[in-house]
């Protein structure tokens, strides 16, 4: 299911530089992290990965090809995910922060919705769909299973991906005490996030180049 060492090495290199690269799921997880603490940031973390996956899966299946001959469905998707970004993002503006007096807490939202988001944020993008039709194949064996060969290397370019994501997070989660120490600051983190959001969201409706 995966290609000859040299050929493995080369893959791992280009999705580590490709992973390391700030896209709009970084952004996204960096500013759950900020915003809402760094077990909403883990959180995302695993849900974008899983929305990656799903989309490794559906290019596997041939869903990139759809979405290559069909301008309709691809449309459709894209724009059903940049209205979910612009939800979150107004969600996040409209969101009041924690009491200075109440106990910390890492989220004001149960981690399994956090979760949720993340995981719909990342599904709902087409063009990483699309990015692994166009990526994938350059590691492929024309002799070997399409299918098993999508789904292996697709794992392991998100297995790349969660990792570095996950140093994201741990260095937003250093900074977000320092940004969290009075409630006006608490007020500018979800304004900020929700803005990072919002654009995100106006990013993916008109952009036309595959990001992670």
């Amino acid at each position: 299911m995966l290609p000859d060492t040299p050929l493995l090495l080369a893959f791992v290199g280009a999705s580590l530089v490709l992973a390391l690269t700030p896209g709009p799921a970084v952004v996204y997880i960096v500013a759950r992290t900020l915003s809402q603490g760094r077990g909403c940031g883990l959180a995302s973390v695993m849900g974008v990965a899983l929305g990656n996956f799903g989309n490794a899966v559906g290019a596997a299946l041939g869903l990139a090809a759809l979405f290559a001959v069909s301008s309709a469905a691809f449309t459709v998707v894209k724009w059903a995910g940049a209205a979910y970004l612009v939800y979150l993002g107004v969600r996040m503006w409209l969101a009041r922060p924690p009491s200075m007096d109440a106990a910390p807490q890492a989220s004001a939202q149960p981690l399994r919705r956090v979760f949720r988001d993340g995981f719909i944020v990342a599904l709902l993008n087409p063009k990483t769909t699309l990015f692994f039709a166009a990526f994938l194949p350059q590691f492929m064996d024309a002799h070997g299973s399409p299918l098993m060969q999508t789904l292996a290397l697709g794992g392991v370019f998100i297995a790349i991906a969660g990792c570095t994501d996950l140093i994201y997070v741990l260095t937003a989660s250093l900074v977000a005490p320092r940004l969290g120490k009075a409630a006006r600051h608490a007020v500018w983190g979800n304004r900020l996030a929700g803005t990072s959001f919002i654009g995100l969201g106006v990013l993916t409706a008109m952009g036309s180049r595959p990001t992670r």
